[in-house]
């Protein structure tokens, strides 16, 4: 993938999306895009992710983010699109 054809969506979600397995799920669906990044809790309550990668697989992404896995509850999710940083992997992050 070169580097002109990624985008990178940085997305907060909001819900009952921690102590769901909602951070292990986005690693597996965003390997399976294809997809890089990274996926935190937050103190508040909300998950954290950063989505690098070919536009419909970060599209893909975003999507699924608003779902999650099957016992997650999401209730809102805010997405800014910024540069790209050239990630190579996906991780789950403190």
């Amino acid at each position: 993938m070169t580097q002109d054809a990624a985008i990178r969506a940085h997305v907060w979600i909001s819900g009952k999306v921690q102590g769901v397995g909602y951070r292990l799920s986005t690693e597996q669906e965003a390997r399976k895009a294809r997809v890089s990044g990274w996926v935190k809790n937050l103190p508040d309550g909300r998950v954290e992710a950063v989505f690098e990668g070919e536009q419909d697989a970060v599209e893909k992404m975003i999507q699924w983010s608003h779902y999650g896995p099957s016992a997650a509850v999401v209730k809102n999710v805010d997405v800014e699109y910024e540069t790209p940083q050239g990630l190579s992997d996906f991780q789950v992050t403190a």
